[in-house]
């Protein structure tokens, strides 16, 4: 039987549904919850994500602002801009969006941002609480695949999950994720890379799958057991005359062979790529009532 489609744009829609009512309460209490996105240079996927993100954030009545910025700004330059962005009030979240031109120092970028403003989750200091397990901004696309698991019936608790790819924006953190002893973890994580002699090996043990690697289609059928749960996190773009751009996007995963095998699986587009934007917005609300750990 093929299998059951998890559908990204609809559980994204349910989490911007619970935004709305969130931003609603904040401006009733007085507080206008305010987001603002740093983009750098003219990188076409961050400006239609950036533009995505933008979208989103007046649906839910969210006031937000795109500083774009010149391709050969200086990394001191930048980093005065977010300094000016920490200082002002009327935000919230602040998100760097990557990836950066090559004279900017990502790591400097993202670390730049303050703490209770960061909304991406990648401020190190972010990225420590959420492997302690204690009170942090979660990194958007791995909370975005835990909540994809979570509102899909696909609960990761006792399962083994293998994720295949160790970036430092899903790979590394959604492992952190999954292994915490709580709900949306308590799962058993292998993580694959590109030193991983035989990734098949390990893929076919999975009950959930996530393949994070930049690679199209690179899990074909006979890498996956039946009955998994696949999320297909990667995005590329392969060439396809029948577009008006030339080009269609594709995931990490040989999506109509392995649907015929998994019992559930997302698509790409529609899967993770809406859920990481509902999550930046929903840490934007938690940052307007006063972050983490004042939300228990």
């Amino acid at each position: 039987m093929p299998a059951t489609i998890i559908d990204g744009s609809a559980i994204a829609a349910q989490v911007l549904d619970e935004v709305r009512a969130g931003v609603d309460g904040l401006r009733a209490a007085g507080v206008e919850p305010g987001l603002a996105v740093v983009l750098v240079g003219d990188n076409p996927s961050s400006v239609s994500y950036v533009r995505g993100k933008a979208r989103d954030a007046v649906a839910v009545g969210m006031r937000s602002e795109t500083l774009r910025l010149p391709a050969d700004l200086s990394q001191d330059a930048l980093l005065g801009t977010v300094a000016d962005l920490n200082a002002d009030a009327r935000w919230h979240g602040i998100i760097v969006q990557l990836p950066l031109p090559p004279q900017i120092d990502e790591s400097a970028a993202t670390a730049a941002v303050a703490v209770e403003k960061d909304v991406d989750g990648l401020n190190p200091v972010n990225v420590g609480r959420l492997f302690r397990g204690e009170p942090a901004f979660l990194s958007c696309t791995p909370h975005g695949v835990v909540q994809l698991l979570m509102r899909s019936g696909h609960d990761p608790a006792g399962k083994h999950v293998v994720i295949c790819g160790r970036s430092n924006l899903v790979g590394k953190p959604l492992a952190g994720l999954l292994i915490q002893k709580r709900s949306g973890g308590n799962a058993t994580v292998t993580v694959c890379h590109t030193a991983t002699p035989d990734i098949a090996r390990f893929s076919r043990q999975a009950d959930i799958l996530i393949p994070v690697m930049g690679q199209p289609r690179m899990i074909t059928a006979d890498m996956v057991r039946d009955g998994a749960v696949v999320i297909d996190v990667g995005v590329n773009a392969i060439p396809d005359a029948t577009k008006k751009r030339g080009q269609r996007l594709v995931g990490d995963v040989d999506f109509d062979a392995v649907a015929e095998k998994a019992a559930a699986i997302t698509p790409v587009p529609g899967g993770v790529g809406p859920m990481t934007r509902a999550m930046l917005l929903y840490n934007t609300v938690l940052a307007a009532r006063g972050g983490p750990a004042a939300a228990g």
